[in-house]
């Protein structure tokens, strides 16, 4: 039986320009190119590090 898949919702509510290099990578690696753009993205223990670095640039949601 195939276990279902978590997923959250991501929106980029602050700007990352001015930000430290890694965190604007944190931002493309999860797949926001803009302001208030909102991507879906699996709930996984990598996406969530990311998630936790720029956490203040990030509005989360849990499906």
């Amino acid at each position: 039986m195939a276990a279902s898949k978590k997923s959250i919702r991501v929106t980029l509510v602050r700007s990352p320009i001015h930000r430290i290099a890694s965190h604007k990578a944190c931002v493309a690696g999860l797949g926001l190119r803009r302001m208030h753009h909102t991507v879906e993205v699996e709930d996984t223990p990598a996406v969530r590090g990311m998630i936790d670095k720029v956490s203040y640039l990030l509005r989360v949601e849990e499906s």
